[in-house]
């Protein structure tokens, strides 16, 4: 290494230690302060050791059964060589541990309930939220149905032995990252239960969702009919769903016999039940109609029970919005296609995949090789849990897309105050179970929690009424076991077999073979109530609840489709045929615009497809919502007497491709406007209604209306533009071109004040930034904001916002060129080191942010590699 280079690494280094121990010390961030550092021997220090240089040398692990080898490339990628899946799984384990211990243990935290042991009195919130939810009350009761001796119960075991293996050599040596070591609270052994409770946190970030109480509070305001009119089932504009039918209607599927960990036994009250319901609260005798289908309080007038109903979802939507990003799931998720046999070109099939989550350095991802007898698997691991999620094996690759069904059903329960810890259900009255907690706080005293459980799941909420929630994470689910049998499976026979056993969260898994097979299938818990509408909240007395689940032969499927193309990008799954329900408009289903726009380019080829051409259709971003709106909007201003400024942005738009590019002063207008428009349309009606939320910031957080409304407006201005939404309450008669030109004044005269009048540099760029945070949320130690390109419209997405922290996680595509050939390639934002002043800490970055893939190798690929572990047994 020159000198300069040298001096600089140095530097760099002690830049990045003095952040942190800044950080550290004064409390920035989500992290109290934790005091000065002054031991040269403790703290940020010694995370220095994670910097150096990975060596070849022999290391030793207790419990292995033979050696095995890993062989790091130039960026960190280790390629395991073990003799057992077990031993597999066991260098795992220590290779998360050793890379990502602050991770592994802020996750466990997080989902166990014990962040504000290592962080403080600010993270009591989401503990709170998080030991009510039941993440490790489900981890528990899952381990404890999971045999030993069992796949999921070997790997489990095996992983945890190889991450305690590495807290074990830390503890020896006292290398500690400084949040450890500066807050004196150090990881605990590693457990099969935290592993679980991992899986569950990531499974509610993707599938725990709050549509019902959304509408609760929108049917209190608009009215039901409005509510439904806007906000439907069935959404207004084709979403290109990629299960078109025949379906089939095979009935229900019962939910486990193990029923949900995290809700009660329904054994009758002590003292003796008096089965008849209060006199003042008739029990329904049949469902209630669509405008009584969320139940009142047993002693409540109906405004009084109005009034409850929204005082109820606005305290829990309160409480979900000041949860961390990762908490519940707010964004549709990703994009994943696949085309063979005509459609492609040096291929027999190709599969693109990319998962969108919340970017953070580090990544959910760890990319690594696993080889044993029977297992040749490459791909995305993610920390905390053994085997491959994402990649590709010998002969198959897969990835998914979130399904966004409703997979959580919220339930008023009728209690009686003269009844306390009581509720009634079937006709009887039934105590309530009850969870005790201890919440340890640095800093602080012990929080004393209470869970009360009904037969719905744990209650939620007691401002207003009762409100428990019915997850679908809470259930069983053979999720791991799924993931294992998909690392071994040998085609797509193998492939939809071993998806039969998963349950949560539902996802859209996409696969292509090297038989030329291609096909999506949805897999999971989707479930069917026995009366009512579950996109409200349902009444808990028993009439209402889960009758069971879609069976998995009637799921959304599609396998070798007759266009040899296939597409899914959270757009509804399913046509209005389909003969379940899985889900509305404000469920999260993506508003269909990223998966038109995939089936438009795949569909429109002029030449057959390459694996060049699936990777540059990731970072596509045209925007299909521009491009059906712009022509819309140039005709409502034809004839118009348009000032300078005006009439120069209206010469951008009319000159601009509908590409979300950085320069693109087009870009920047449409985005405003229809920011605008939006707000002209609906922001009257939310003003006379006061609807609690506006349309895009929400005082409590409703974020998937945002697609419904989107479509809305898009349906009514190139259909029917004289809807009666464009009459404001009380205003004059009004019709969508009115309301577009008053959304274009309204968007020049905004951007003139902030980017001056020459539209022609109104660069996208200059408004519209992403950025990758830290796990620390220390600024220093994450990427951005960086001016962008995309939006959310677009393939390559940027969800939530101007400055967006939320988008690809993983791109991957690959194309299989024969009997167990493929060209694999792969990206995702960071590095493998969770230390910053590890060389492998923004490795892929710059590779990310250009859309550029790297290779993606088996261990029979071969790779040159900078050094080997051999562990062995420790002696």
């Amino acid at each position: 290494m020159k000198p300069v280079g040298k001096a600089l690494n140095v530097l760099s280094a002690a830049v990045a230690a003095a952040l942190l121990l800044s950080f550290l010390a004064l409390g920035a961030g989500p992290l109290p302060a934790l005091g000065t550092a002054l031991d040269p021997g403790a703290g940020v220090w010694n995370a220095a050791a994670d910097a150096r240089p990975v060596r070849t040398e022999a290391l030793h692990l207790p419990g292995l059964h033979g050696p095995v080898t890993v062989s790091f490339d130039a960026a960190g990628v280790p390629v395991v060589h073990a003799g057992s899946d077990e031993d597999g799984f066991t260098a795992q384990g220590y290779l998360h541990a050793k890379f990502r211990v602050t991770q592994l243990d802020l996750e466990r935290r997080m989902a166990q309930g014990r962040l504000a042991e290592l962080t403080g009195p600010a993270a009591v919130e989401s503990d709170t939220f998080q030991l009510q939810s039941g993440l490790l009350r489900t981890a528990r009761a899952e381990w404890a149905t999971t045999s030993p001796d069992s796949p999921a119960g070997r790997a489990l075991t095996a992983y945890s032995r190889g991450v305690n293996a590495q807290l074990e050599e830390r503890r020896r040596n006292g290398d500690w990252p400084a949040v450890f070591a500066l807050a004196g609270v150090h990881p605990a052994d590693w457990t099969p239960v935290d592993s679980l409770s991992v899986q569950a946190l990531l499974t509610q970030n993707m599938s725990y969702g709050t549509s019902p109480l959304a509408y609760a509070l929108l049917r209190d305001s608009l009215g039901e009919r409005r509510t439904m009119d806007w906000f439907p089932v069935l959404p207004g504009n084709d979403q290109r769903p990629y299960d078109t039918g025949p379906y089939r209607s095979l009935g229900l599927d019962p939910l486990p016999a193990a029923g949900n960990a995290n809700a009660a036994v329904p054994v009758e009250a002590s003292p003796p039940v008096d089965a008849s319901p209060p006199a003042d609260a008739s029990s329904p005798a049949a469902p209630p109609s669509a405008a009584t289908s969320a139940a009142s309080a047993p002693t409540a007038s109906a405004p009084t029970a109005a009034a409850a109903s929204v005082t109820a979802a606005a305290d829990i939507l309160g409480r979900f919005q000041r949860l961390p990003a990762t908490g519940i799931d707010v964004y549709s998720h990703s994009n994943a296609w696949a085309a063979n046999g005509p459609a492609v070109a040096g291929a027999r099939s190709i599969l693109a995949g990319d998962p969108h989550l919340q970017l953070t350095l580090p990544s959910f991802w760890y990319q690594m090789a696993l080889s044993s007898p029977g297992t040749t698997v490459t791909g995305a691991s993610l920390v905390a849990l053994p085997g491959i999620l994402i990649g590709r094996n010998a002969h198959l690759s897969w990835t998914m897309t979130d399904v966004q069904n409703q997979s959580t059903l919220f339930y008023v329960e009728r209690t009686d105050p003269q009844r306390p810890g009581e509720y009634y259900w079937q006709g009887a009255w039934r105590r309530m179970e009850q969870v005790h907690y201890t919440i340890p706080v640095r800093g602080g005293s012990p929080v004393p929690l209470t869970v009360d459980l009904t037969v719905h799941g744990p209650v939620m909420n007691q401002a207003g009424q009762t409100t428990s929630v019915s997850w679908m994470g809470n259930y069983p689910s053979a999720s791991l076991a799924a993931v294992l049998a998909i690392n071994k499976a040998a085609g797509q026979d193998g492939f939809r077999s071993a998806l039969a056993g998963w349950r949560a969260p539902t996802l859209n898994f996409t696969y292509a073979d090297d038989q030329g097979n291609i096909g999506v299938q949805a897999a999971g818990y989707f479930p069917q109530v026995k009366a009512g509408q579950p996109w409200f909240p349902l009444p808990g007395t028993g009439e209402y609840d889960i009758a069971g689940t879609i069976p998995v032969a009637a799921l959304p499927q599609v396998h070798n489709p007759a266009g040899h193309v296939v597409a899914t990008a959270n757009q509804r799954p399913v046509t209005g045929d389909y003969p379940y329900y899985v889900g509305t408009t404000m469920a999260a289903y993506d508003a269909g615009y990223r998966a038109q726009r995939i089936y438009h380019v795949l569909e429109g080829r002029s030449a057959p497809l390459t694996a060049d051409d699936f990777a540059a259709l990731q970072g596509d971003v045209t925007d299909p919502l521009a491009a059906r709106s712009v022509p819309a909007l140039r005709t409502a201003l034809q004839g118009v007497a348009l000032d300078r400024v005006q009439q120069k942005a209206l010469d951008q738009l009319t000159g601009w491709d509908h590409r979300m590019t950085t320069s693109a002063a087009g870009a920047t207008i449409w985005w405003t406007f229809w920011s605008d428009y939006l707000s002209v349309v609906f922001q009257p009606w939310w003003d006379a209604a006061k609807v609690p939320v506006d349309k895009d910031s929400p005082k409590l957080d409703i974020t998937p209306t945002r697609a419904s409304l989107d479509q809305d407006l898009q349906a009514w201005t190139l259909h029917d533009p004289g809807n009666p939404a464009f009459t404001p309450p009380g205003g004059p008669p009004g019709d969508a071109p009115t309301a577009m030109r008053t959304a274009f004044t309204r968007a020049v005269t905004e951007l003139t004040a902030k980017l001056g009048d020459d539209p022609a540099t109104w660069g996208w760029g200059r408004v519209h930034t992403r950025e990758i945070p830290s796990m620390l949320d220390v600024s220093a130690l994450g990427e951005g904001p960086t001016p962008a390109d995309g939006d959310r419209f677009t393939v390559n997405a940027a969800e939530g916002g101007l400055n967006s922290s939320f988008g690809p996680s993983w791109r991957m595509v690959v194309a299989w060129t024969g009997d167990g050939q493929a060209d694999a390639r792969a990206i995702y934002p960071g590095g493998q080191s969770e230390n910053p002043e590890s060389p492998w800490y923004r490795t892929f970055g710059a590779d990310w942010w250009n859309g550029r893939l790297r290779p993606l190798r088996t261990a029979e690929d071969g790779a040159p590699s900078v050094a080997v572990w051999t562990l062995e047994e420790e002696r």
